[in-house]
């Protein structure tokens, strides 16, 4: 314990003496109240008499906590992870020639969704944003894969050649259609708040995405994991109206898609929504 006290006595002795001689070659800012010294980002406050106890007194501050967050023209952010939920507008009409050939007998029950478990994971490999009027209007884009994962709650099963979707016999206790596409994203960014890290705003564009995979997998105590990989008739690009909302630390984001899903047959639409994880 003494050597602790010896040793904070002596730190404070120095950093006084600093306080009274400036020999850094910073520079000393004389001022009634006392003496100011910079040592790189260090503020060195020396006053005369502390109002409390009556003695002088010796305060450090990092000057860059007295300085605004400054914007740059162009930013990029690196890594940015969406975890939200997916679902489909549908606006089949189940009594039409084309739904029947494509789900014969089918109905709007038989695509109900398990909206808890239908998920949208989007990482975005980075997005940038470049100022476009005193940093409060800016050109953002970026380049990600968007994962969707439609979770049915009927033991629907897609076949293929020509694709088809039947009622099965089985009972799943997983069942999902899956689409992955590398997407990019195009908005124009409100920033209300741009000398702020964490800013507060909005975004709104569309986002132009490519299917590169797709997949039914389901799983039942009869036949076990199974995973189909195929097109299913899904549409190869994948066309979204996007917008976020920046609060600070939170961010929300939101897409809906301008057609459906499928490119004959069936008439969904999806649309996901969720929080952004990342700094803008």
């Amino acid at each position: 314990m003494n050597r602790v006290f010896l040793l904070a006595a002596g730190l404070c002795f120095a950093l006084y003496s600093v306080a009274q001689t400036d020999t850094t070659g910073t520079g000393r800012d004389n001022a009634s109240g006392g003496d100011t010294l910079r040592v790189g980002n260090l503020l060195i406050v020396r006053g005369l008499k502390d109002s409390t106890f009556d003695m002088p007194y010796t305060r450090i501050r990092n000057r860059h906590h007295d300085r605004s967050y400054r914007p740059s023209n162009v930013s990029t952010n690196w890594c940015i992870v969406d975890l939200g939920f997916t679902n489909y507008n549908d606006q089949t009409v189940y009594t039409s020639a084309a739904a029947q050939q494509f789900a014969p007998g089918g109905s709007k029950d038989w695509f109900k969704l398990n909206t808890g478990k239908s998920v949208n994971v989007n990482i975005w490999l980075f997005m940038q944003r470049i100022n476009l009027i005193a940093h409060v209007v800016n050109f953002k884009y970026g380049v990600g894969i968007e994962l969707n994962n439609y979770r049915y709650e009927e033991n629907i099963r897609f076949k293929t050649n020509p694709t088809t979707v039947i009622m099965d016999s089985i009972n799943f206790t997983k069942n999902k259609l899956a689409e992955d596409l590398v997407t990019v994203p195009v908005m124009l960014n409100f920033n209300f708040t741009p000398h702020r890290s964490h800013p507060f705003g909005l975004s709104a564009g569309a986002s132009i995405g490519y299917r590169y995979s797709a997949r039914e997998k389901f799983k039942s105590s009869a036949q076990g994991k199974q995973k189909t990989y195929n097109d299913f008739d899904l549409y190869p690009w994948k066309i979204s109206y996007i917008a976020e909302l920046e609060l600070g630390w939170f961010n929300l984001y939101g897409s809906y898609a301008t057609k459906s899903i499928f490119s004959r047959g069936l008439d969904m639409i999806p649309y996901s929504f969720g929080i952004r994880i990342g700094n803008w």
